[in-house]
């Protein structure tokens, strides 16, 4: 994002969520018994990974609403927005699916015995896998689908936040969303629309809706962050890991609130320091490749964990260490070569002609094809 739509510190924020992610995922597989907390205490936070899924679906629908919110929160031609989104996510998607497969079929599985098939590229590859079963190929996955079926929101919640206000438009969507919860039990349709993890759209609405706070807004957004963030993680010491996995459609909807606040204060620059640190060389250049890293990280960490590290030591701290230390800056820099083949190319250039002329131009441009000094 670039120009005044761009919020300084928001790619930090991609950065340090797919950061996360990632190392979660390392201690995952380092201790046995997930749910359950079998790990020493200094690591327990790494248990809450999914939880920075919801900073990337509020994040999601905050950057695609800045623009709007420009406009009166008019977006354009629909078909032209996901158009752009399909491209936008579907390619570098669709790669990390294909190389997901190979590694599960060639070298080593996520989970032990489950392995991937033909079924399971159908169902991926078409963004069903949460109403159709299929053997994973990859965990990170889910929430890939759940964002694209989000996209086909996003037109019908613009002309809601147009028509009704964002008050109005966050109650909507909570109350028909708390309503499929506590129905799920008594109306077997709301308890099949629970795997479409529908409290997500909250998210995403509250995210979009954020896009629209003024930046000279006097209410103390950081401090709220803070202080929802806080009873968040004074909640989860309360319920422990068992519990609070067990609830997080509830505790989803909790944290989206202190992640909106933390946006709202980003895009006031406050607090200034917080948003030097997410600014950040390191930070920004996780950023850049957060969506890369997030969808290729699960069999990279599969393969250290499962070949070689637990090759040579048992599950615990010193397994979780070596995996991390191994792991993290393979997945980082697989991640940075994937994007910018699969992701980057694609960000740039928004249609497949303009794509293929970019490629045609870099070609030409080469020495030996007739233009510039011959090689040497």
């Amino acid at each position: 994002m670039t120009g005044p739509d761009r919020i300084t510190g928001l790619d930090g924020v991609r950065g340090l969520a797919a950061f996360f992610v990632v190392v979660h995922h390392c201690r995952l597989f380092s201790f046995p018994g997930f749910p359950a907390d079998t790990g020493p205490l200094w690591l327990s936070p790494l248990l809450y990974g999914h939880l920075a899924v919801v900073v990337f679906i509020v994040l999601s629908g905050y950057s695609l609403a800045l623009g709007p919110a420009g406009r009166e929160w008019s977006l354009g031609r629909i078909r032209t927005f996901l158009r752009r989104r399909a491209w936008r996510i579907i390619p570098a998607y669709w790669a990390a699916l294909i190389f997901s497969f190979l590694v599960a079929r060639l070298l080593v599985t996520e989970t032990p015995g489950v392995v991937p098939t033909g079924k399971s590229l159908l169902t991926y590859g078409f963004l069903v896998q949460d109403v159709v079963s299929a053997p994973s190929p990859n965990s990170a996955f889910w929430s890939i689908a759940v964002e694209a079926q989000l996209y086909l929101l996003f037109p019908l919640l613009l002309l809601l936040r147009r028509n009704i206000g964002a008050v109005a438009l966050v109650v909507c969507v909570l109350t028909g969303v708390v309503l499929i919860e506590a129905l799920s039990g008594q109306v077997p349709v709301f308890m099949s629309l629970l795997h479409l993890t529908p409290e997500f759209a909250v998210l995403f609405t509250l995210g979009a809706v954020t896009a629209g706070i003024r930046r000279d807004s006097r209410i103390p957004w950081p401090w709220l962050a803070l202080a929802g963030g806080a009873a968040l993680v004074i909640l989860i010491a309360v319920l422990g890991p068992v519990r609070a996995i067990g609830n997080y459609f509830w505790l989803d909807l909790l944290a989206a609130f202190p992640v909106a606040a933390l946006l709202a204060g980003l895009a006031q620059g406050r607090p200034s320091w917080l948003i030097r640190v997410l600014d950040s060389a390191p930070l920004r250049f996780l950023g850049k490749c957060s969506y890369s890293l997030y969808l290729v990280h699960v069999p990279i960490v599969a393969v250290v964990s499962h070949l070689l590290v637990r090759a040579w030591l048992p599950a615990g701290t010193p397994a979780f260490l070596l995996t991390a230390v191994l792991a993290v800056p393979l997945a980082v820099l697989f991640a940075r070569g994937f994007a910018a083949v699969f992701e980057l190319p694609f960000q740039r250039h928004r249609s497949a002609a303009a794509l293929l002329a970019a490629i045609r131009s870099k070609r030409h441009a080469q020495p030996g094809n007739g233009t510039g000094a011959p090689p040497s």
